[in-house]
């Protein structure tokens, strides 16, 4: 099977790619930095069975070229992971207008510009997986995350109308929603309200193999099933 894994240079989209890797998965990362994006591959150490392709999701050329790089490399795409995705956190009355276009290009726009390259080639192989990584911030707003909260949300219910538009493609869209993650991205804790520990080990947190292990667990269910949403928390957060 072939995967495109977006934003799959560092935290969550890493350890997705890996995850995938490691059941014997042909993958394509994405990223904006050719540097992580080597680092990555290093990293990884997957050998050809992994292609890394620097974009930006924001470009529809460019997400156009995704897939076809992917196709070009590997013959097809079968799953298809929108996990790229920014965060810029103000309250609205000093949000600019640029980071406001930034979280939403990259976290909702970007995810249709990806799904849409990608449908026809779905089809062609008979069906596929499309996964977004949303987060518990596209139901739990907070203050300050106007511009994320709304991107999340609003992916969510794209993916609903996605997945009631081509279930009969034998194409499964599931989305995942994770809370307080153990990237740095953000700092924010489930409930919303900011989280002062950036320490990128705290164990409270969920691990960035968590989410991961549920993409997997996704795309292991028999294709008569379809997980369509997946809530993730730590289970024993901090107190107070």
């Amino acid at each position: 099977m072939v995967a495109i894994v977006t934003g799959g240079s560092k935290g969550i989209g890493f350890a997705i790619a890996r995850a995938l890797l490691g059941r014997e998965m042909q993958v394509t990362i994405t990223g904006r930095s050719e540097r992580d994006l080597q680092h990555a591959a290093a990293s990884l150490q997957a050998g050809d069975k992994l292609h890394a392709v620097s974009a930006d999701v924001r470009d529809e050329a460019a997400a156009r070229r995704i897939v076809a790089d992917t196709v070009a490399r590997f013959g097809g795409v079968d799953i298809l992971v929108n996990n790229a995705g920014v965060g810029r956190f103000a309250n609205v009355v000093d949000m600019t207008a640029e980071a406001w276009r930034e979280v939403i290009d990259t976290n909702l726009t970007g995810v249709f510009y990806c799904t849409h390259a990608a449908l026809p080639e779905l089809r062609r192989r008979g069906g596929g997986y499309i996964i977004n990584i949303s987060s518990l911030a596209g139901k739990n707003a907070f203050t300050g995350g106007a511009a994320y909260c709304a991107s999340k949300a609003a992916l969510n219910a794209f993916s609903e109308a996605l997945m009631q538009e081509v279930r009969y493609d034998n194409i499964r869209v599931s989305y995942v929603m994770p809370g307080s993650v153990s990237t740095g991205f953000g700092d924010r804790g489930d409930s919303g309200q900011a989280d002062p520990s950036t320490a990128l080990g705290a164990d409270w947190k969920l691990s960035p193999d968590d989410v991961a292990q549920a993409v997997v667990d996704l795309v292991a269910q028999d294709p008569r099933a379809l997980v369509s949403r997946v809530e993730m928390r730590p289970s024993r957060p901090r107190k107070g």
